[in-house]
């Protein structure tokens, strides 16, 4: 499955005296980020068995976290392997759909202490990131258990030696499956599914989990149950679910090289059918060969070529040449790097003025610009336009603010009705090309400090408070809505700026004892460190993510902290020689610096 999460093998990021633990589960950046989408592992089977370790007690330990691993309806049972048979029946089993492994990372190593009686006892200090479902979501925790504690003891019995009753045993075990990261990332592979917007117009991912464990003529069955379970609860605001009473009739099978996939579908609407064709296209991306899906009424849709299939219809409009700009000296300028070529600024000269930071979009051949500009008082204010290949005059809002970040636009999927979303004096605004803003509720209460949109523009990214937050976004009637927000539990804490890494990756800025830049998965569980020391604080994120519409080779990054602008992953600065158009200062005058870099795509 080429949809898998790079990098699952991973190093341990040890940084003492830094402020991250001698144990985590981030990852050292390499080559690239290890999160992003596109690369593949073919591993099978079970994870280790109880005896695997044999009296390695870290071992044993760190084989417990996985034991819950793999396809959910033997969870309990691998568990209970490593459960000493006189306290297997304190871990109460659920079936089917309430099945669920709680998953958490290592916030330090474990730490196993011999007793008086020569027993052990264990200490596990973890973070919560979400429960596991059967149907492959993981969702936010339930628990809030900052550490398990539980006993290990060996054979009861000498002359138990080399039978099935040797080896070491969990005692007084935790009531709940648990599931470390680690294994997360080892025994299953992330892929999206993908659902309808609320809108009908574009595809909205959502991530999931398979078992490795799963067999290959089983994965398309897989897929097919979650596009009829629905899209994940946070995601109920932007994206839509199947008809009621969709249902997979039988497994999918494959016949001669042809996947056949018939289903129980309400109305026998071929249209409806053509869309989940669609649907299953992208959602089953290492298949590349026909597949025909059939309702119970024998109404029928053959798709040829799969392949060919996707490139016919995108998941979400995208263009694949991101060009960078920055702010110098009040104005946005293109930026001119090595390997990359540069465009004018799509602004005319009396609008790009006075300006903090910005955001430019393309939308039908029209260019979006939104501009932090200066106001009276040294406040600031947000000016919004649009034009044909040029912005010619922008609307400034009738709002002023003391600080504006950066604006972003949402991929509307009406031209004529752009918006955008901006942070504000610590709350979310949503603006529109004639510079009216309106405050956007949530439901988390805390300031409000950073802002990024997906790619299809259905879902975002917020910092409240410090902390991660994802929401969808709905656009009816002309007006923004986000749903409910979800935390998002990651290891870097008092975040101060967030961005889309790909389609379900994000980079995040924020604290680890040090300034730090890190990509995390949406749901929190897979991190890897990409700048671990930035030496001061981010105050500005902008990346343009990768892919599978327009594939990339690797998210491209721009920050800046402390007044200074960066690139990732080159690790360089952005120097005012690589700045377009700009004047050379008068003698003995220095030269300010890029500011507020961003992507415009």
């Amino acid at each position: 499955m080429r949809r898998a999460l790079a990098g699952v093998v991973g190093a341990v990021l040890l940084l003492a005296g830094c402020g991250i633990p001698a144990h985590t589960e981030v990852q050292v950046d390499g080559s690239g980020p290890a999160v992003a989408a596109g690369a593949a592992s073919f591993r099978r089977g079970e994870p280790p068995t109880r005896t695997a370790s044999g009296d390695d007690r870290a071992a044993f330990v760190r084989n417990f976290l996985s034991a819950a691993a793999g396809e959910p309806e033997r969870a309990y049972e691998r568990v209970k392997q490593f459960i000493a048979p006189e306290n297997r029946a304190r871990l109460q089993e659920k079936q089917g759909s309430e099945i669920a492994v709680n998953v958490v990372r290592l916030t330090e190593r474990p730490v196993i202490t011999e007793n008086a009686n020569g027993l052990f006892s264990v200490r596990l200090p973890v973070q919560q990131i979400g429960l596991l479902r059967a149907n492959g979501v993981l969702a936010p925790p339930v628990v809030t258990e900052t550490e398990y504690r539980f006993g290990l003891r060996g054979s009861v019995l000498p002359e138990q030696e080399g039978t099935e009753e040797a080896g070491l045993f969990v005692t007084d075990p935790p009531n709940v499956l648990l599931l470390g990261v680690d294994a997360l990332r080892q025994y299953y592979q992330t892929r999206p599914v993908y659902f309808w917007s609320s809108d009908g117009s574009r595809l909205v991912p959502d991530q999931r989990y398979l078992p490795l464990a799963v067999p290959d003529e089983r994965r398309v069955s897989e897929v097919v149950k979650w596009l009829i379970g629905g899209p994940s609860e946070w995601l109920s605001t932007g994206a839509s679910r199947l008809p009621d009473r969709t249902a997979l009739i039988n497994n999918a099978i494959e016949n001669e090289g042809r996947w056949e996939v018939n289903l129980d579908l309400p109305g026998d609407d071929n249209r409806r059918l053509a869309q989940i064709g669609i649907q299953l296209a992208w959602s089953l991306p290492e298949l590349d060969g026909q597949l025909q899906l059939t309702t119970r009424n024998q109404s029928r849709v053959m798709i040829p070529d799969l392949r060919r299939h996707r490139l016919e219809h995108p998941a979400y409009p995208v263009t694949g040449n991101p060009q960078r700009f920055t702010v110098y000296e009040g104005a946005v300028h293109p930026l001119a790097l090595p390997d990359e070529g540069s465009a004018p600024v799509p602004l005319a000269p009396e609008v790009n003025r006075d300006v903090f930071s910005a955001g430019l979009s393309r939308g039908d051949r029209r260019v979006l610009a939104a501009l932090v500009v200066r106001a009276p008082g040294g406040r600031q204010r947000l000016a919004t336009g649009s034009g044909d290949g040029r912005v010619q005059i922008v609307n400034p809002s009738p709002q002023i603010f003391g600080t504006i970040g950066r604006p972003v636009w949402l991929r509307s999927p009406d031209p004529r009705q752009p918006y955008g979303l901006v942070v504000a004096d610590r709350r979310l605004w949503r603006f529109d090309d004639r510079g009216r803003m309106d405050p956007v509720p949530l439901n988390v209460a805390g300031p409000v400090t950073a802002v990024a949109a997906s790619l299809e523009g259905h879902r975002i990214a917020v910092v409240i408070g410090g902390v991660l937050h994802l929401a969808s976004v709905n656009v009816d009637g002309g007006v923004v809505t986000a749903g409910p927000a979800r935390k998002v539990a990651t290891s870097l804490t008092d975040l101060s700026a967030v961005d889309w890494a790909g389609e379900n990756t994000l980079v995040l800025a924020g604290t680890t004892g040090r300034s730090a830049v890190y990509e995390v998965s949406i749901d929190g569980a897979m991190e890897t460190a990409l700048v671990a020391d930035v030496g001061a604080r981010v105050t500005h994120l902008a990346a343009y993510p990768t892919n599978p519409v327009v594939p990339l080779p690797t998210v491209l990054i721009m920050y800046e902290a402390n007044g200074v602008a960066y690139r990732y992953p080159q690790r360089d600065t952005i120097r005012r020689d690589q700045v377009v158009d700009v004047s050379p200062p008068p003698n003995g005058a220095r030269p300010g610096s890029p500011t507020a870099p961003f992507f415009l795509s």
